[in-house]
């Protein structure tokens, strides 16, 4: 018998969440009704109360419930509602977790179980299910189900997806997960520029007797890669494809914001680094690339995204960037450099190609970097690169640390 948390504003909700606990207890399983409410009294009664939920934050709701500002409230409880739900988590009480809402409901829920681990169930049945949901999803695994109509009552409507969504958290919690947790985890970014290194690097790593999940260098992506590293998870990184921050810091559409790279230094875990793809900035069409950069020099890898060439000043930048993000590491680190060309098109002859553009790049890094630096007469594809790079990772990862 798994426990699940059935959490939302249940003065409002009440009703709906009841009726959810009460599909889940007829699966055999436990249901806690968390209330993250703030106006009126919750019209069904909680295991856990908002005052309950709010303490544990160290959060006094009276004052707050009296000025009766809903927007304020949502803010508070959405701060309150993840180390309630957290500390459950931790300490086993809870084995996934459920929540229904409209805007204010999903903010708060969604922020809660963002705070869980990754591979913990969550599933928000949320009427904004079916516009943007990134900002309530952020880097977890939380599953989005629509309502299709509003959250308000009980209806021939509501109770099929309601009941399908029971369902669906029980299903998740009774799965049985195999996996091979002997392994130690390394995690690596990649863009289709870099596939091949890639490829041959997580080859020979796995061979060595690590499992290596890659991370497309996409912004979401090394936004997933950053939280997999934070989770505590990882043994080592392989970062060769840091090309969101050409995009981070030139306006393009794949940044991964300024905390990219920053995990690996909370985390004081082995890293090999290498500047691949920052000859690359990602617009979308070629119509959405701002007019301030016309003129540049623009490859169209399809019709749907157009990439332009990074200048020897961004490069400079980007390489002092680099260096200073893993200048913070404390655990072992290098940086290794493909001096022939860092992605498939800034190779000779392809239109790319800019020895200035990649000098003023690498010139940063030597100056910059307090780490190792190694540098390489090859192509970042090359199988040569793509061996030292993993070489290097294993080398850095197996050697004894003070």
């Amino acid at each position: 018998m798994a426990t699940i948390a059935v959490i939302g504003t249940l003065d409002s909700k009440g009703e709906e969440h009841a009726f959810v606990a009460e599909k889940i207890r007829a699966r055999g399983h436990r249901a806690l009704l968390i209330d993250v409410g703030s106006g009126d009294p919750p019209t069904v009664t909680p295991d856990f109360t908002r005052e309950q939920v709010a303490a544990f934050a160290g959060l006094d709701l009276t004052d707050l419930l009296v000025r009766k500002d809903r927007g304020e409230c949502v803010v508070a409880m959405s701060k309150a509602a993840p180390v309630f739900l957290s500390k459950l988590a931790a300490a086993h009480d809870i084995d996934g977790v459920i929540s229904l809402g409209g805007g204010g409901g999903t903010a708060i829920s969604t922020a809660a179980m963002r705070a869980l681990p990754l591979g913990f169930p969550k599933l928000m049945v949320s009427t904004l299910a079916a516009g943007n949901t990134a900002p309530y999803l952020g880097t977890k695994d939380i599953v989005m189900m629509p309502s299709i109509a509003d959250i308000a009552g009980l209806n021939r409507l509501s109770r099929l997806i309601f009941s399908r969504a029971a369902g669906a958290i029980c299903g998740m919690v009774e799965a049985k997960i195999e996996s091979d947790d002997a392994r130690p985890l390394v995690v690596a970014s990649m863009f289709g520029n870099t596939t091949a290194c890639i490829t041959e690097a997580k080859r020979i790593i796995e061979e060595a007797g690590y499992e290596v999940l890659v991370f497309a260098a996409t912004g979401a992506g090394g936004k997933s890669m950053e939280a997999l590293i934070d989770s505590g998870m990882v043994a080592g990184v392989l970062d060769l494809t840091t090309t969101e921050w050409a995009d981070e810091l030139v306006g393009g559409a794949l940044n991964a914001g300024p905390d990219r790279m920053d995990a690996v230094a909370r985390a004081k875990v082995p890293a090999v680094i290498a500047p691949g793809c920052l000859d690359m900035v990602n617009f979308g069409e070629k119509a959405s690339v701002p007019e301030k950069y016309a003129g540049r020099n623009f490859y169209i890898h399809n019709p749907q995204v157009t990439l332009m060439r990074t200048t020897p000043e961004e490069c400079s930048q980007l390489g002092r960037i680099i260096a200073d993000k893993v200048n913070r590491y404390e655990a072992p680190a290098a940086i290794l450099i493909p001096k022939r060309a860092i992605s498939v098109i800034s190779a000779a002859g392809q239109p790319f190609h800019d020895p200035a553009a990649d000098e003023a790049l690498f010139s940063a890094i030597r100056e910059n970097a307090r780490v190792p630096v190694e540098e390489f007469d090859e192509e970042i594809n090359s199988p040569i690169f793509a061996r030292a790079c993993a070489e290097k990772l294993l080398e850095l990862m197996t050697a004894p640390r003070n």
